[in-house]
This record gives C-alpha cells, sequence and structure tokens, in this order.
C-alpha cells in the first residue's frame, strides 16, 4: 500500500513552496495536481513522475471530486506515493478534509503538508496587514463561493459588523453581491475595500476602493481573485512593497 500526502503549493510564488512540500514532490510516483498550484512546481519531480491534472473552476471541473477521491485510492493501491497538490492549504476550502476522510475510511495511509494560505499571504503582497494594532485585532477568512445546491447560505452576515477584517476568498464573481450584503448589515459605502488579483505572482493586480465602487473598479480582474474587506486596507499604499 502507497500513501497520499496531501499537500499545500501555497499561494502562486513557488518560493513560498515549503521544504516539506518540496521534499515529497521529489520522491512523487504520482502528483494530482489542482488549477491554483503553480505548474512550475511540478519541474522539481523525479524523471518518470506522473502528473494528472484535477483542477476546478467556476463551471469546469476537469473531475469531480468523487472521481478525485477514487483515483487517490486506486494510484495509493498501487504502492505508490501520491502528492495531491493544492493551491494555499489543503484545509483552507482546499476540500482537503473530504479527501483525508475517505482515504482514512478505504484505510489508506495520508499525511497532511500545510501550505501557506493565500489569505495571509496575498493580502501581504498586496502591502495589507490582515492585523493591525489599534486598527484590526482579529481576522475572518470566508468562502465568497458557496455551494449552489445549499438552499439558504450558511453565513452569517450579521456576524461581520465588527471591525474585524474580512478575507473573502473565491469570491470575484460575487464581488457585487458581497458588497452589497455587507452594506445592508451596516457597514458604511465608504468602508475600505480591495481585490487582489493572482496574488504573489508576477501577474499580480490590485485595486482599492470602497464597499460601494469596487465592483465596478474591480471590472477585468482575473480569477483567482481575493477580496479584503477592512480599516487595514488603508495602509496598502504606503506599505505596497512586491514590484512586478
Amino acid at each position: 500500500m502507497g500513501k497520499v500526502y496531501l499537500t499545500g503549493a501555497g499561494p502562486g510564488d513557488v518560493e513560498l513552496l515549503t521544504i516539506k512540500a518540496l521534499k515529497v514532490i521529489k520522491k512523487a510516483d504520482v502528483i494530482m495536481y489542482d488549477r491554483l498550484a503553480n505548474a512550475d512546481i511540478l519541474k522539481e519531480a523525479k524523471d518518470g513522475c506522473r502528473f494528472v491534472f484535477v483542477g476546478k473552476e467556476d463551471g469546469k471541473h476537469s473531475l469531480p471530486q468523487d472521481k478525485i477521491n477514487r483515483l487517490l485510492e486506486i494510484e495509493a493501491k498501487k504502492s505508490q506515493i501520491v502528492v495531491r497538490l493544492k493551491g494555499g492549504d489543503p484545509f483552507v476550502f482546499g476540500r482537503g478534509a473530504e479527501e483525508a476522510l475517505y482515504l482514512k475510511k478505504q484505510n489508506i495511509e495520508f499525511e497532511i503538508i500545510p501550505g501557506v494560505t493565500s489569505a495571509i499571504s496575498v493580502p501581504a503582497y498586496a502591502g495589507i496587514p490582515v492585523t493591525h494594532r489599534g486598527v484590526s485585532v482579529s481576522f475572518r477568512v470566508v468562502t465568497g463561493h458557496e455551494d449552489p445546491n445549499k438552499k439558504s447560505s450558511q453565513i452569517t452576515w450579521e456576524n461581520f459588523k465588527s471591525n474585524d477584517t474580512i478575507i473573502f476568498l473565491m469570491g470575484l464573481h460575487n464581488l457585487h453581491d458581497i458588497t452589497q450584503k455587507l452594506i445592508n448589515i451596516g457597514k458604511p459605502k465608504d468602508y475600505p475595500c480591495a481585490v487582489i488579483s493572482r496574488g504573489t505572482t508576477k501577474d499580480q493586480k490590485v485595486v482599492v476602493g470602497t464597499l460601494q465602487n469596487i465592483s465596478q473598479k474591480a471590472k477585468g480582474l482575473k480569477t483567482p481573485a481575493l477580496i479584503v474587506v477592512g480599516e487595514v486596507v488603508k495602509f496598502q499604499q504606503e506599505l505596497e512593497w512586491f514590484k512586478i
């Protein structure tokens, strides 16, 4: 029986890959990788390693999740080292827990290798600290793309009335709805907001605005993109350091 490594690839910059992730990538027999994992990472694999793309984006799934689970099982039962390479961290909206639970039921050994999550690293590359003394003492990470099969939202919007920094992942296509819901619960229309597209990479783009105008200003940005809402956005211009 082989082993599956549920591995975080980090937010995009190859140099943010962890040392532990690099070690298992170099010895992998099979790498099953997502769309958000930088393909340059695959260059570190050994000769003969097989690559299987299992990426997902809106309306386009190369493989449904149940088939990905099954493929992990099949490859592991060939006594192979399987790296399941996921963008960011496998347990932050990466469905890593679902895959781990499936492997557990099949009595297949697995290991979780955390990755640098985009929720913190992408704002940092844009010059936005997710916390700052006297401004924001905590932050929330929220999905910007809920399961369309759910009849009602699992997000308790009323909880967002505080001054916590709010980070929405995968929310670009729902940007207008997200900002409108925040305004509806009482957030000021001029409350600071930023959208960061393709963060930590050479294609990074940052747009800063308010809840009222950000959806208009962010038109044309490409996925993956991250939304930051909070007073910490005001530091962006002063702290911007990552020059393309």
